[in-house]
């Protein structure tokens, strides 16, 4: 399922990260690299902030249904 709709204060692992090759390396560069931990911690209009690598990241709705737990 895509991080869009994955439950706030769940820790989920990254399956795979999807996209244009360019926004799939960016993603990576962020910390969204498959076999890695993720855990959605609000869902504002469909932004989402989660916890990645013990960091803190703000993506859009359209990168969060790129990367799928």
């Amino acid at each position: 399922m895509p991080l869009t709709l994955a439950n706030v204060g769940e820790e989920n692992i990254i399956k795979r990260v999807g996209g244009k090759p360019e926004v799939k390396q960016h993603l990576e560069n962020l910390g969204f690299i498959a076999g890695g931990n993720v855990t959605v911690i609000s869902a504002i209009s469909g932004n989402v902030i989660v916890k990645v690598k013990e960091a803190r990241v703000a993506i859009s709705r359209e990168m969060a249904q790129k990367i799928i737990v």
